[in-house]
């Protein structure tokens, strides 16, 4: 009762599909690669990201709101929300691609930028002054941190109008 309308059904059905489908196909073991693991049900590309890089120490990036977040500020842009979630998995693919470079454990890196925007660079009252990454974010040199990356668009309400009738004999 306390998972009901909550999605957790489908969670837990893709789950039990996805174990199921390693067992049959990979014999028991999750795989390690990106297109393994985007062929499991129920494993999208964030969660596919997140499996490779901090499970397997594989170089994949991974984008949820809190990243996508995070990055948008940082790098100062003013972009719509899906132009933005577009943008940041270009930007999250570039720096984990520059951990390669420098040696930095990948599963790290998105598990560190994953926390930065659920702790410190929240979507209201961003926590700048703690925040590790404030001498560079242009959304802060801007005074303009809650602004970006723009909320999404609001689809106004609609009235509805109900009737009623009661019939007695």
């Amino acid at each position: 009762a306390l998972w009901s309308g909550m999605g957790y059904y489908r969670r837990a059905r893709n789950l039990h599909a996805a174990a199921r489908a390693v067992v049959e196909r990979f014999g028991g073991r999750v795989p390690s690669g990106l297109d393994e693991l985007l062929s499991l049900p129920g494993v999208g590309r964030y969660t596919a990201g997140a499996i490779a890089s901090m499970v397997f120490g594989k170089s994949e990036p991974l984008v949820d709101g809190n990243v996508a977040r995070v990055l948008v500020r940082v790098e100062g842009k003013e972009l719509g929300s899906e132009e933005g979630l577009r943008w940041a998995w270009g930007k999250a693919e570039e720096l984990v691609r520059a951990c390669d470079k420098e040696e930095v454990a990948v599963g790290c890196f998105n598990e560190g930028l994953m926390e930065l925007g659920a702790v410190v660079c929240t979507p209201r009252r961003p926590r700048c002054g703690v925040c590790p990454l404030r001498g560079d974010c242009r959304a802060r040199k801007a005074g303009r941190q809650e602004e970006w990356p723009r909320p999404k668009r609001v689809v106004g309400k609609r009235p509805l109008y109900c009737a009623a009738v009661v019939v007695e004999d």
